[in-house]
């Protein structure tokens, strides 16, 4: 497989966003494009530790569960759960059922609480500048980078759980803090749009 794919559509997009139907979708409409809002970043945040040694397709599908169990991700509504919900989480069939990382949710609600300027002030403040060209090749993606590490430390110093530097850059690849769409694909173009204000 290529690192750039042509669909049936005629469009180029990255191999992996072509792989199948509920991928072609995540990768058009949401991948790479700026996205803020507290509750908007704590879901993406939260399936992205869900995700960690998992397919993100895995995640992908159960998502509409995940956001029925977690109370459509209301960063309020989750800090206050407490151990019935944990119970009621750990028997729900349609979500990611690990108690570790069901914990770390909750307290990872509570953490965003606490933070003065809110989550996505918190999170955006980390996004490196963008790069003057996309990168060609899957090989040239990095696993994580200098501000993910410190991303990933500065969620950890405010009680944030099950965010290292590489989940810490998923998500800045998820929400176009940075713009992993490599180089021709049409997503891509329209991430830059978006950044432009376009």
């Amino acid at each position: 497989m290529t690192d750039l794919v042509t669909g049936p559509d005629g469009l180029p997009r990255c191999a992996w966003g072509a792989s199948t139907p509920d991928y072609a979708i995540y990768h058009d409409t949401e991948w790479g494009r700026p996205l803020r809002g507290d509750d908007a970043l704590y879901e993406r945040l939260t399936l992205e530790a869900f995700q960690s040694g998992l397919s993100w397709l895995t995640i992908l599908r159960k998502r509409e569960a995940f956001r029925l169990a977690f109370a459509g991700f209301r960063i309020e509504r989750v800090a206050a759960f407490g151990d019935a919900d944990v119970t009621r989480l750990l028997a729900d069939a349609g979500i990611v059922r690990n108690r570790a990382k069901i914990e770390a949710a909750i307290a990872n609600a509570r953490a965003a609480l606490t933070l003065p300027d809110g989550l996505s002030a918190l999170l955006w403040s980390y996004a490196p500048p963008p790069r003057p060209a996309r990168l060609g090749s899957f090989a040239e993606v990095p696993a994580s980078t200098p501000e993910s590490v410190a991303l990933a430390k500065a969620l950890k110093k405010q009680g944030f759980r099950f965010v290292g530097p590489t989940t810490a850059y998923a998500l800045m690849q998820a929400t176009g803090m940075v713009d992993d769409h490599l180089a021709g694909c049409h997503a891509g173009t329209a991430v830059a749009r978006d950044q432009m204000g376009a």
